[in-house]
Order: C-alpha cells, then sequence, then structure tokens
C-alpha cells in the first residue's frame, strides 16, 4: 500500500514586533501576558495595522522556492473558537494567498533527486499559548504573549511517499529558512507541523501540531502502522484529526476533521488587499545551501558530503570558512565528522566554539605535532571547558600540560617490546597471517602512549620488532 504525505508547516517568523500590532515577539523569559495591547487580545475597537516586514520575509520564502507571487493577496477571517484565540477567529489568508507554485528538491528513499511541489505559502497570525497545570485536570492558563506574532504557512502537495522523505523536506526547508534569516530555530514552537497522511485508495487523517523533524517522523510511522493495521482487519480508516504524544509515540484521536465550510471565511474587512508582486524584483536573496555546497566543493576542493553537512547549517558553513585557510580538506573532515560529532555528543551549539582554538588544533595536526587520537582529546578538553562555562585554553597549552606531543620510533620501543612480550598469542597469530592481531598490537602500544604515536608508524616498528625475534 502506497504511503501518501503532504505537510503543513507553520514558520514563526523573527520579526521584532507582532503581525498587526507593536508587541514585542521576544517574549521567551517574561512573564506570561506581559506582551499583550488590545489588537493582539481582540479587544473591540482595535484596528490591526500589518508588519511590513513580515510581508518582506514571506516574499523572500517565496522568491527562494521559486513560486509565483499573485498580483493581489488579501487577508481573511478564519471563524473558529478556542480558547487561545481571544477573538473567536484568525487572520489568514485564503483563497488568494501570498505566492503559490513552489518547489523544493530532496533525496527519495532510493537515493535519487525528487521535486516536493509547494502549492502555497501565505502569512497569518499566530494564536496565544495553553499552558496545563500540573495535576489540575479541571482547567489550563491561557498565555496570550504568542498571540499575533507572525506565521508563515508552508503548504506541500502530497509528494511524499514515507516518514523518512517528509523528514528530509522538512530539514531541507529549515536550512533554507535559516539562510534566508526569516526563522529563528531557537525559539520554542518556532516551527510546527501538521502531517497529512493516507494510504492509496483510503482517506486522509490529519495529525495537528508535531513541534520536531524526529517528531513528524515517528508520528507518521505510527499512523501509517495504525492505517495499515485497519484495513488489513478489513475495517475503515475514519478521516479525523488526530494529536500526536510524543512522549509515547502514537496519535491519539482528537476530533473528526473539519471541512473547509466549517471556517466560514470572509475578507478581513479592517486589512486592505496587497499588491506586492513588484516588490520581489527588489529582494535580494543571499547565498542559499545548493549553491554554497556547490561552491565549497570548487573552492575548497571538498568532497560533496562534506560539502553537504557543512552547509546544512549556515552558522556551520561561516565556521568553516574561518578555519579553512590552512587546509580545507584537514579542516572539513575536522568540522563536519570530528568536531560535529563531539557537538552533538554535548548536545552543543557550534557558536559555543571558538574558531581560532579550532585553526590553531588544525595547525598543531598538519604540523604533525601530534596525532589524530591526541588531537580529538584536545579537542574534548576544549569543548568541555566551553560547555562548562570556562575560558577554553590554546590546544598548545593542553598538549604541553598533558604530554600530548607527538612521540617518535626510539621514544616507544621499550613499549613496543613490553606490549610484545606480555600478549604472546595476538604474536603468534601475526606469524600465522592474521592481520588483525597487528592491529591489536599497535591499538595496545597506542594505549600505553596515550594516542602519541603515529600508528603507521607504530605499525611499521611493531612488524620489524616481532619479525626478529624482539620479544
Amino acid at each position: 500500500m502506497k504511503t501518501i504525505v503532504g505537510l503543513e508547516i507553520h514558520v514563526q517568523l523573527a520579526t521584532a514586533t507582532k503581525l498587526f500590532c507593536g508587541c514585542s515577539t521576544d517574549y521567551r523569559d517574561d512573564e506570561p501576558n506581559t506582551h499583550c495591547c488590545p489588537v493582539c487580545l481582540g479587544l473591540p475597537g482595535a484596528l490591526p495595522r500589518l508588519n511590513r516586514k513580515a510581508v518582506e520575509y514571506g516574499l523572500r520564502v517565496a522568491k527562494a522556492l521559486d513560486m509565483e507571487v499573485l498580483e493581489e493577496s488579501e487577508f481573511a477571517r478564519k471563524n473558529y473558537f478556542y480558547p487561545d484565540l481571544p477573538k473567536a477567529y484568525q487572520v489568514t489568508q485564503y483563497d488568494k494567498p501570498l505566492a503559490v507554485a513552489g518547489t523544493v528538491e530532496i533525496e527519495d528513499d532510493e537515493g535519487h533527486e525528487k521535486i516536493v511541489r509547494i502549492t502555497r505559502v501565505h502569512l497569518e497570525e499566530d494564536p496565544g499559548r495553553l499552558v496545563h497545570v500540573s495535576g489540575a485536570s479541571k482547567y489550563s492558563l491561557v498565555d496570550y504573549n504568542r498571540s499575533g506574532i507572525p506565521l508563515l504557512e508552508i503548504v506541500t502537495e502530497p509528494d511524499m511517499r514515507s516518514p523518512q522523505e517528509a523528514r528530509r523536506f522538512l530539514n531541507k526547508l529549515r536550512t533554507i529558512l535559516e539562510y534566508l534569516g526569516v526563522f529563528d530555530g531557537d525559539r520554542e514552537g518556532s516551527l510546527r507541523v501538521d502531517a497529512n497522511v493516507s494510504l492509496e485508495g483510503s482517506v486522509r487523517v490529519e495529525v495537528k501540531n508535531i513541534s520536531s523533524y524526529k517528531g513528524v517522523e515517528k508520528a507518521l510511522t505510527f499512523e501509517v502502522t495504525r492505517q495499515k493495521n485497519l484495513l488489513r482487519r478489513g475495517q475503515t480508516v475514519t478521516r479525523e484529526t488526530r494529536h500526536f504524544m510524543e512522549g509515547r509515540g502514537i496519535t491519539t484521536s482528537s476530533r473528526s476533521k473539519e471541512e473547509e465550510h466549517d471556517y466560514r471565511y470572509f475578507p478581513e474587512p479592517d486589512l486592505r488587499p496587497m499588491r506586492v508582486a513588484d516588490w520581489v524584483a527588489e529582494i535580494d536573496l543571499p547565498e542559499l545551501p545548493v549553491a554554497r555546497k556547490n561552491r565549497f566543493m570548487a573552492q575548497y576542493g571538498i568532497s560533496a558530503n562534506h560539502a553537504r553537512t557543512l552547509t546544512g547549517d549556515p552558522k556551520l558553513a561561516d565556521f568553516y570558512e574561518e578555519v579553512a585557510h590552512l587546509d580545507p580538506a584537514l579542516a572539513a573532515t575536522w568540522v563536519a565528522d570530528t568536531l560535529l560529532g563531539e557537538l552533538n555528543y554535548r548536545n552543543m551549539n557550534i557558536a559555543a566554539v571558538p574558531p581560532g582554538r579550532i585553526a590553531e588544533l588544525l595547525g598543531l595536526l598538519k604540523s604533525e605535532t601530534i596525532t589524530d587520537k591526541a588531537g580529538v582529546q584536545v579537542l574534548r578538553e576544549m569543548l568541555d571547558a566551553c560547555a562548562a562555562g570556562r575560558p577554553c585554553d590554546m590546544p598548545a597549552m593542553i598538549v604541553k600540560r598533558e604530554n600530548l606531543g607527538k612521540t617518535t620510533g626510539d621514544d616507544f620501543t621499550a613499549t613496543v617490546q613490553a606490549v610484545i612480550a606480555a600478549n604472546p598469542q595476538a604474536v603468534e597469530d601475526y606469524r600465522n597471517g592474521k592481520s588483525g592481531a597487528l592491529n591489536f598490537l599497535v591499538g595496545q602500544v597506542m594505549k600505553e602512549t596515550r594516542g602519541r604515536a603515529d600508528p603507521r608508524e607504530l605499525g611499521r616498528i611493531v612488524s620489524e620488532s616481532i619479525d626478529i625475534g624482539e620479544v
């Protein structure tokens, strides 16, 4: 049974003020209901005034996705009652959105290039936020600080064929948004997804308000399995809206799916239609991920995989360009593989790492002052200091303090002899043609020398020592 997935992505635009008023959007560390005014609370007589920057950000996204900006777009009222929507309607765009017909290129599950079509992008206001009180089942609190923050809704065609494709699409889209500078991924709730999923020949089910990429993949995986099991048992899949419970990894029924007529859309009488198509030509886009990846490969001579990883985050790409001057290939390997892995392990951001210190470390590696293994130890000490808020020592100081400088053959001959003497079975295995035994012996010497020896030189010395009978 073929899986069919379409997504509706709600992106909080990184403007300083809300969509229709001057209230600040930076509310993360402030008390609830302190970033509100009569406009975003929907009080009688309050009139909206459109945020020009939000429109510009929407046009940036439309241009980056190669969309057609409509000659005229307008806002509408979407009527429904919910506790976090004080007006009992949401100001959004309906039949005249900002732009239509775009594309995003991803890899499908077979590794081939695939186009996901973008149906439309439109602007709308965010509702407030319900805060469920711990231990209280009878009521929730409402925080209107978020109410009125500008959202850009990006709607795709049902072109994805698996939860994995949906996650790859979201990763690609998020990268584009970050390059455009319209989106703050560190803000809680800055990107939320409604996923529409069905099996070929069956009805569509909507899973609402998924707040992470992993969550989208998990929710879709569960929902596809649930629908397949229903059909295999001869039961019917119900057209409905479901809620993803991230802690349990399941979806639960929320309500029957609303139809468009349930919302009773009509044009917003307090906002005039927009004519902004001519504005698009004035908008200059930054270098986008695909262009930057191609430039990295051409300019720095690095592999496609390294270029793709390094340009997957604009901050990481900027960091790489700061440290690549000494040896682009060496820098690509250490930043894309080693550094990124250590950061992920510590749940750290690249912004916490001083690029000058990494450049110094790369200099020690290029000059062969330290081995790769010692370099990893130096890197870990630097990152541990950054994570703890301590000053990050210079790599050369760590090397001197921990005695990590690269040694020569004369420095560890005695250690080689001791390891050979302590492991007669491995020696015998090596003499019998088992190459893995040599790797084991080299590893033991590396352990004793704390990674200060060159593994290639060690392999030669251990092999020669065994061959001439030094036991």
